[in-house]
Parts: structure tokens; C-alpha cells; sequence
């Protein structure tokens, strides 16, 4: 899902995620609004002229996280390990 937005402007990214259906284009989508939302910020901090039309998505990356290993209960007294992955999600914008 990544790939889907990687390059475009970031107001065709959230209308690209919003109707994707996938599980992850909904949570993409809300680090993609957390990100433009910090530029905002920053522009503001710094006083700065920032024009969020001109935003794009430069980068975005899914790495792996770290993983919560449990047990299940099994059969005749034996335990399955499940494992609980979780993931980092980077975003970084840039103007055109």
C-alpha cells in the first residue's frame, strides 16, 4: 500500500488511501495526516510561508518492528508460541 502513494502530492495520497481497501491504507493514511500535520506545526514554529499544495511524499518506508512473543495452549499439556508483529512506519514530505 506503501507504494501506491510513494511520489504523489499529499492531498491525492489521502483520497488514493481512503478508498483503498486494505487494512493498512487506513493506518497509512493517518501517519500520512500526522506528517502533514507536524509540517504545519514546524512552518508555524518557525514562521515560516508554507503551502501544503506543494507537499509531496518523498519517502515512505514500512520496516519491521519490534514483536510480542506469547503462548497458546494446546493439546495434551503442550503451548504454541505466537508472535505478535508490529511495525515502523516512516514518512517524509518534501516541496516541489
Amino acid at each position: 500500500v506503501a507504494d501506491l502513494v510513494r511520489g504523489r502530492d499529499v492531498s491525492e495520497a489521502i483520497e488514493v488511501l481512503t478508498f483503498t481497501n486494505k487494512k493498512s491504507a487506513g493506518i497509512i493514511r493517518g501517519v500520512v495526516e500526522s506528517a502533514l500535520a507536524n509540517a504545519e506545526y514546524k512552518a508555524n514554529q518557525d514562521t515560516a510561508d508554507l503551502d501544503v499544495d506543494d507537499l509531496y511524499i518523498s519517502a515512505i518506508t514500512v520496516d519491521e518492528g519490534s514483536m510480542l512473543k506469547r503462548f497458546r495452549p494446546r493439546a495434551q499439556g503442550r503451548a504454541t508460541k505466537i508472535q505478535k508483529k508490529t511495525s515502523h512506519i516512516t514518512v517524509h514530505l518534501a516541496t516541489r
